[in-house]
């Protein structure tokens, strides 16, 4: 029975809780339906007593008033008074007189009823009656409390007669199954749960308690199992340890190999990328160089018939043979001879300065602060070279006066290999085509988009086109570094990223690269 009103009994502690309030929510609407309902009655009653008022009283009140008896009409008054609920009645006549009885601080409520009293056809005055709603509420308040008093009283009896009833039919025996449960352990298995003072037919507990003991009896099985598996286990576990050592030696061994194949390959692979770098920088230097011969070629022809026209000339002035239409004629050649030579040694100089401003940038990594286009056109201008007599047209697109500081030679070598792939795939068998580069600088990014209306690449090869060795002219003198080049040039250098869009024509590379505004950096060299 202690347990009963334990305070740790959570379950009985519910219980009485939701037993509380189910019945205080029930007797709360019950008292409040049984108030209702006589706060109706009573405002009926009202009701009808206004009506007797006007039936009973209003004929005698008009004889009153046209016989002017006043002592009669204040008796009748007051009769009215007297009667329950009502606190004040007033009589106005037509002569203006009032005859008044009760509590006058009522008005305020307004909770009144206004009767004209009439005698024969005359209106000779108004009959106010006033009522009062608070004998009304004062009954239903006190009905209220007793109600109250009485349901709360019922409320705590039946709710400690249940609670006795569910300590003595459900939570003792929880108590012990919560008690056996805590004290069960591996050394006590062997004891049984049983429940005291049960009645013959089972319910619920007995179903719980039937179940516990058949659990505890699997425990026992499982234990059993249990040590028979540790022991298998312990035994494996030996042979085990045995087998990973020897695995381990050899793994060791497979790992030892692979790390020198793997040195190697990427030995290999470093000098491959540095031939494709050579090869790529031999490839500019034999087109410079063809382009380079032609204006040398026109200047040393230029010089030679300069030599011819200044030796004739020579001659005529020691001979004394020179006339002014001859010494006229002779500087008019030697002036445009000097015009073609001027303008051959500038063609050559031209492409001097751009093929030694990429080359000299390619084999040294300085960090220089570069004007873009100025760049962008050189690399152009000099890879143009080796497909001089291709018609391709190259669109450029950027801010003249953009400046930046970055690696030259990263640009120099991203922007050859792509020429150079839409010159080798992109327009193979063609000799026109279109080329677009644009450059575009947004919120601290600089975006090149590079696209060409070549032959494009095919879906298959773009999933690996920025891997190592990955090439569409495969024995034909393509290594597929070209484009992995690229990609760990944008990727490493210059800590960008390298997309290939998908296009309706040709192929197309997005390249976004952080950039960085320093006004003091050192500005790049212009090779001349």
């Amino acid at each position: 029975m202690s347990k009963m009103f334990d305070y740790n009994n959570k379950l009985s502690r519910r219980v009485l809780g939701y037993i509380l309030l189910c019945s205080i929510f029930l007797s709360l609407v019950s008292t409040g339906l049984q108030l209702f309902a006589d706060y109706s009655d009573d405002i009926e009653s009202l009701e009808q007593r206004f009506n007797n008022i006007e039936t009973s009283y209003i004929p005698s009140m008009a004889t009153s008033l046209w016989d002017f008896n006043k002592p009669l009409m204040e008796q009748q008054i007051k009769g009215i008074v007297d009667l329950p609920d009502i606190s004040y009645v007033k009589v106005v006549t037509d002569l203006g007189n009032e005859h008044e009885f009760g509590d006058k601080s009522v008005i305020a409520q307004r909770i009144f009823e206004e009767y004209k009293i009439i005698y024969g056809d005359n209106e000779i005055g108004v009959l106010q009656v006033y009522a009062n709603y608070d004998d009304i509420y004062q009954r239903l308040w006190q009905k209220a409390g007793f109600i109250i008093t009485s349901e709360f009283i019922k409320i705590f009896i039946v709710a400690f007669v249940i609670m006795f009833v569910v300590h003595w039919l459900v939570t003792r025996h929880i108590y012990h199954i919560t008690s056996y449960a805590q004290q069960l352990a591996t050394d006590n298995l062997d004891l049984s749960l049983s429940l005291e003072n049960r009645p013959d037919s089972k319910d619920e507990l007995d179903f719980l308690v039937d179940a516990i003991n058949k659990m505890r009896q699997q425990i026992q099985s499982d234990i059993v199992k249990l040590e028979d598996a540790e022991n298998a286990l312990l035994k494996l576990n030996g042979e085990l340890e045995v087998k990973v050592f020897d695995r381990t030696a050899k793994l060791e061994e497979s790992n030892h190999q692979l790390k020198q194949s793997l040195d190697d390959l990427t030995l290999a692979k470093d000098q491959l990328v540095q031939s494709e770098k050579m090869a790529s920088l031999g490839q500019l230097v034999a087109g410079v160089a063809h382009e380079v011969n032609t204006p040398l070629g026109i200047c040393v022809t230029s010089i030679t018939a300069l030599k011819e026209k200044v030796d004739a000339l020579k001659k005529a002035v020691n001979d004394q043979e020179l006339t002014k239409s001859q010494l006229s004629e002779t500087l008019d050649l030697l002036t445009e001879y000097q015009q073609i030579i001027e303008r051959s040694l500038d063609k050559s100089v031209e492409l001097i300065r751009g093929f030694k401003s990429v080359a000299v940038e390619q084999h040294t990594d300085p960090e220089l602060k570069i004007n873009l286009a100025q760049h962008v056109n050189d690399v152009v201008n000099t890879v143009r070279t080796m497909f001089k007599r291709k018609k391709y047209h190259i669109k450029i697109e950027l801010d003249e006066e953009f400046e930046f500081v970055t690696f030259p030679s990263a640009w120099n070598q991203i922007l050859t290999n792509f020429l150079m792939n839409s010159h080798i795939h992109g327009f193979e068998g063609r000799d026109e085509g279109d080329i677009s580069i644009k450059f575009s600088e947004n919120n601290g990014y600089l975006t090149l988009l590079y696209q060409d209306n070549g032959n494009g690449i095919s879906a298959e090869v773009k999933k690996t086109i920025f891997d190592p060795f990955v090439t569409t002219k495969r024995g034909q003198g393509g290594s597929g570094l070209g484009l992995n080049i690229v990609f760990n040039l944008v990727n490493t250098k210059l800590g960008g990223t390298i997309t290939c869009p998908d296009v309706d024509d040709g192929c197309c590379f997005k390249v976004k690269v952080p950039i960085a505004f320093v006004q003091n950096a050192s500005p790049s060299k212009n090779f001349a």
